[in-house]
């Protein structure tokens, strides 16, 4: 088995998710008392989060630069960057690393692909629901046609992950919203819907809808443990 590398802590709340996710797949593939070796380097997320609202993505890169370089140190084989936002400055961090990093995005692209799915909608931070470093991956390597919601959703989607889901703060009302908002995209023509935010999850599932959904970190997690047994 290989070793996972996790670059998490933004926000700690999904990294949850993830070591969970993992775990369950390396159990559920061998069974037993098996469980994912995984090394976990989780960063303070207030100057993160800082920095990118001053739109200063270089010095995000070099912090989370340093935090991967240590993982791949303690020995890990790949690098997984637990934040679909932060796969913005993915290039630089793989630029000064050995080990590979298991893209967030092309993770999803392929399970779109085997979902037969030519347009998707996408919800997410408004860094990556506004800026291409995600949405134009899925179009180039996928030929995926992405949809993202209007400008008075995006305000709101993007308030409701930094000043709820990341603090842990689960709202019935916020729930709705984004219900509300991936039926209007669903009956605009999308034929899914990208949780393109590891804290979306933490919200909504497939469960409060007909729409399919598409839940990046369950499909960043998978892809990691099809990693470590290959």
């Amino acid at each position: 088995m290989k070793t996972i590398g996790l670059l998490g802590g933004m926000s700690w709340e999904s990294t949850v998710s993830y070591y969970k996710a993992i775990n369950q797949g390396v159990k559920s593939q061998l069974g037993g008392l098996h469980s994912a070796k995984i090394l976990l380097n989780s960063v303070d997320f207030q100057p993160i989060e800082t920095l990118q609202h001053q739109n200063k993505w270089q010095e995000t890169a070099d912090i989370l630069t340093v935090a991967a370089q240590s993982i791949q140190a303690g020995g890990a084989d790949c690098l997984l960057i637990c934040t679909n936002t932060m796969h913005k400055v993915a290039g630089n961090i793989q630029a000064q690393i050995d080990i590979p990093i298991i893209h967030i995005a092309d993770a999803t692209g392929q399970v779109l692909m085997i979902n037969n799915i030519t347009k998707i909608g996408l919800l997410g931070t408004r860094f990556t629901m506004e800026q291409n470093f995600y949405k134009q991956r899925l179009i180039d390597k996928f030929g995926i046609d992405v949809m993202i919601p209007t400008t008075t959703q995006i305000d709101d989607i993007h308030r409701i992950i930094y000043q709820e889901l990341c603090l842990g703060k689960i709202e019935f009302s916020s729930k709705q919203r984004y219900l509300e908002i991936i039926d209007d995209m669903y009956q605009k023509g999308a034929q899914g819907v990208i949780l393109g935010c590891t804290e979306i999850a933490l919200l909504i599932n497939q469960q409060d809808t007909d729409v399919p959904l598409f839940d990046t970190t369950k499909i960043h997690a998978d892809a990691a443990v099809k990693f470590a047994l290959n």
